[in-house]
C-alpha cells in the first residue's frame, strides 16, 4: 500500500511518531450568501465609508453612515424587518452632479373646526394638530415643523406664508420617487382635512442626476454577493450593472466564478412597465413592476424583494419565491392595482410581478429581464430567478467538493496500476465522484432524473493537454410549481346513481 503525504517526507530518519492532518474529506460547508445594498446617503453625510463597502448588520450602523431619512438606512431597515440573520453589506454611494428633488404642500383658507393633517411621505404618517380658527400660514408651520420632527424622512420641509416646501435628503433622479399624499387612508378611515382649509399636494420633482455606478462598481471587487440590491433603473446604470454580471467576462464567467444576483424595482403605468422591459434582456437582473400608488419608495421595496428572497433562498434554493411577503410594504389603492391580464403583459416583457394577497404584498413571480436568445428567438431558460441561484447554487457545491478532495491530485488514465492511497485520479474516479455529488444534491431536492444525468454525462482527458480533464455536467433542475390547473366538471347526477 502506498500511501501519498503532503507533508512527511519519506526520507524522515528522526524517530518516532509524526501525524500529518488532512481535512479533504471533511468539507461540508458552503459560501455565505451575502446580501448587498447599494444606495445613496444624505448631501450632509460625510465619512470614509462612503463609496467603500462595509458590512453593516445594524440598522443604526446604517444610518450613522448614511445620515437620518437616508435611502441606504431605509434600505437596511426594511431588509432587517424580513432578514434579521443575513451578513448584510452596504455600498453608500452620492450622487456629486445632481439636482435636489422638491414638491410643495399649498395650504388656503381658515379652519372653522379643529382637526388633524395626515401628510404621508414616502408611505410614513405625518399628523399635525390643527386647532380652530387657525390660518394657513400658522398651520403650514405647524406642518413643516413636524415633518423636520419625523428624522426618518427623506425629506426637510420649511414654510413660508401657507406654502410647505418639501426637499429631499440627498440629490438624484431617485429622489422624484418620494411620494406626499394628503389623507392616504381616506375618510372611512377617518383622514379627513379640517372643515375650511384647503390642501394642495404637488408632487416631488425636478431630481436629477445619479451616482458613478462605474466607479460604484470597481469597489466592489472581487467580493461575492449572492443578492444585490439596488434601486436605479435608467438604462446607463442598468447597462453597467450588465456589463458586471456577464457571462463572459462579469462575475458569471468562468474566470470569476462569482455569481449572484440583481434586484431592482421600477414604478409605472403597464405601458411604461412593457416599453422598459422590451428594452432589456439580461438574465442576471429582476426588475419588480409596481403601480404608481404604492406608497412606499422604489428603493425599500427593493430591499425588502431582496430579504425575502435572500430568506427563501438560503433555505432552499430551488423552492419558488412566490407568496413571499413583503410586510413593509403598502399596497396601491385597490383601483389602481395591476389586474391578472396586466400581470400576464408584465410577466411576458421581463418585469417582475407582486400582487396583494391575504392582506399584504407579496411575491408573484420573479421573473428576471432575460427574454430572447442572440438570435432574437424566444428563449425562457432563464426565465425565473430561481434558475440562476439553483444553479449558482450546485456550481458552488462541485467546486468545494473537486477543490477539497483533489486540489493536489496527479492525473493518469483510467486503468493505470497504481497503488491505494496515491494522490491520483483517473476519468471514472471523477465521474464517480460526480455522480456521488449529484445523488446528494437530489437527496436535497435541487436536482432530479438521476439515470439520464448518469446516461449524459461525460468525463474525459483533453486530447491536446494530458494535464486538463474536460467534464459535461448536465444537471435536470428541479421546478417550481407555478400553476395549478383544474377542470371543475360537475353534475348533478351520475346517472348510474339515479
Amino acid at each position: 500500500m502506498s500511501v501519498g503525504f503532503s507533508a512527511i517526507p519519506g526520507d524522515l530518519r528522526v524517530p518516532l511518531f509524526y501525524a500529518e492532518v488532512d481535512n479533504s474529506m471533511a468539507n461540508s460547508g458552503l459560501s455565505t450568501l451575502r446580501r448587498l445594498l447599494v444606495g445613496q446617503v444624505n448631501d450632509d453625510a460625510e465619512g470614509d465609508e462612503i463609496g467603500k463597502l462595509s458590512i453593516v448588520s445594524r440598522t443604526t450602523e446604517a444610518r450613522a453612515i448614511g445620515g437620518d431619512g437616508s435611502m441606504i438606512a431605509a434600505m437596511h431597515k426594511q431588509l432587517r424587518a424580513i432578514d434579521p440573520a443575513g451578513e448584510v453589506w452596504c455600498l453608500p454611494l452620492k450622487v456629486a452632479e445632481g439636482v435636489s428633488a422638491t414638491a410643495t404642500i399649498t395650504l388656503t383658507g381658515t379652519t372653522s373646526e379643529a382637526g388633524l393633517l395626515n401628510l404621508y411621505v414616502a408611505g410614513q404618517r405625518v399628523q399635525a394638530m390643527v386647532p380652530n380658527l387657525s390660518p394657513a400660514s400658522a398651520v403650514a408651520a405647524t406642518l413643516a415643523n413636524k415633518i423636520n420632527d419625523a428624522i426618518e424622512l427623506p425629506v426637510k420641509a420649511a414654510a413660508v406664508e401657507g406654502v410647505v416646501t418639501l426637499t429631499s435628503k440627498f440629490k438624484g433622479v431617485q429622489a422624484n420617487d418620494i411620494q406626499v399624499v394628503m389623507n392616504r387612508l381616506g375618510r372611512v378611515n377617518g383622514e379627513i382635512t379640517p372643515a375650511g382649509l384647503t390642501v394642495v399636494v404637488t408632487p416631488m420633482s425636478g431630481g436629477a442626476g445619479t451616482p458613478d455606478m462605474a466607479a460604484a462598481l470597481a469597489a466592489l471587487g472581487d467580493e461575492e454577493f449572492e443578492f444585490i440590491c439596488q434601486p436605479w433603473t435608467d438604462v446607463q446604470t442598468l447597462d453597467a450593472w450588465k456589463e458586471t454580471m456577464d457571462d463572459s467576462a462579469g462575475r458569471w464567467s468562468w474566470a470569476k466564478q462569482i455569481y449572484g444576483h440583481v434586484y431592482s424595482v421600477r414604478r409605472g403605468t403597464l405601458g411604461e412597465h412593457v416599453a422598459a422591459g422590451r428594452l432589456r434582456n439580461d438574465p442576471h437582473m429582476t426588475i419588480l413592476g409596481i403601480e404608481k400608488g404604492v406608497p412606499q419608495p422604489v428603493w425599500e421595496v427593493a430591499a425588502q424583494l431582496v430579504a425575502r428572497t435572500a430568506v427563501f433562498i438560503s433555505a432552499d434554493p430551488a423552492c419558488p419565491t412566490q407568496t413571499g411577503e413583503l410586510g413593509g410594504i403598502d399596497p396601491a389603492p385597490v383601483s389602481e392595482r395591476f389586474t391578472l391580464t396586466e400581470f400576464q403583459s408584465l410577466l411576458g416583457y421581463g418585469t417582475a410581478t407582486a400582487n396583494y394577497s391575504g392582506g399584504a404584498l407579496r411575491i408573484q413571480r420573479a421573473v428576471t429581464t432575460y427574454q430572447r436568445n442572440a438570435y432574437d428567438q424566444p428563449d425562457d431558460s432563464y426565465l425565473d430567478s430561481e434558475t440562476l441561484h439553483q444553479s449558482a447554487h450546485v456550481l458552488r457545491v462541485l467546486r468545494s467538493r473537486i477543490t477539497s478532495k483533489y486540489g493536489r491530485h496527479k492525473l493518469a488514465n483510467d486503468g493505470t496500476n497504481f497503488g491505494p492511497g496515491q494522490r491520483i485520479v483517473t476519468p471514472v474516479v471523477i465521474r464517480g465522484e460526480l455522480i456521488a455529488a449529484y445523488g446528494e444534491l437530489e437527496r436535497a431536492g435541487i436536482v432530479e432524473n438521476m439515470e439520464m444525468f448518469k446516461a449524459n454525462l461525460i468525463v474525459e482527458r483533453d486530447p491536446a493537454n494530458p494535464n486538463r480533464l474536460n467534464v459535461l455536467f448536465p444537471p435536470d433542475l428541479v421546478n417550481q410549481l407555478r400553476v395549478f390547473a383544474l377542470l371543475y366538471q360537475f353534475r348533478l347526477q351520475y346517472p348510474e346513481a339515479a
